[in-house]
């Protein structure tokens, strides 16, 4: 019986190869008992159900190692003031680390430099079981831990748009602002990328709450 359970046990330390359907690009992935911990105090210490801008779902599709317990998706944020379209799928950890990014960095980067308000914006992925850049072969993204969240422009209170692509390198307003707020992010959120990372990320933001290191203290900004 003893055998049986460490050879289980070490079964479940082997990375898992995964293959979608058709010509979905594979990934490999393997058992991370931390993820449903730290999900589960998320749901015992955070009340999402007040909300009228977020709405559980019951399951995620994809293979049984993507999704999360109790998915949600979420049509705005900072009290409903910003708008997220389309609407974002997330777990339960990455809700209040994008509201708090929206009110404590967006806000006031978007005031200072833009003379603005930020009312939307626009979500260029959240939850998808897929591989990290989307290349077959390498580990699953926290895209499909519904982890993480990818934000390519902000709508202004005043009609403009500031996109990534363009903003990162254009006007000094824009290009201050969007600067500071990635930069800004990596307080809330443990894995940030941006156009400075690599060509994958040259119009969006990316910003998760992967776990680096043994210990999880370590933060990837770039």
């Amino acid at each position: 019986m003893r055998l049986f359970s460490v050879a289980v046990a070490a079964l479940l330390t082997v990375p898992i190869i995964l293959v979608g359907c058709g010509k979905s690009p594979t990934f490999v992935a393997k058992e991370e008992p931390w993820r449903a911990d730290v999900e589960r105090a998320c749901l015992g210490q955070v009340n999402l159900a007040k909300s009228p801008f977020i709405t559980p779902r019951s399951a995620l599709g994809g293979p049984s190692v993507c999704g999360a317990l109790k998915p949600f998706d979420v049509s705005a944020t900072a009290s409903g003031r910003v708008r997220m379209k389309p609407a974002a799928t997330l777990q339960c950890g990455m809700i209040p680390a994008v509201d708090r990014w929206l009110e404590a960095e967006v806000t006031p980067a978007a005031r200072r430099y833009l003379h603005a308000e930020v009312v939307e914006i626009k979500v260029a992925a959240s939850y998808a079981c897929r591989p990290m850049n989307g290349v077959s072969g390498s580990k699953l993204s926290e895209h499909g831990h519904a982890n993480a969240l990818d934000v390519s422009a902000f709508h202004l209170s005043d009609g403009r748009t500031v996109t990534v692509k363009e903003g990162w390198n254009g006007g000094p307003g824009e290009r201050d602002f969007l600067r500071t707020v990635h930069r800004a992010a990596c307080t809330h959120f443990t894995t940030v990328l941006g156009p400075m990372a690599n060509s994958f990320h040259h119009d969006h933001f990316h910003m998760d709450l992967a776990r680096h290191g043994r210990d999880g203290s370590i933060r990837i900004c770039q």
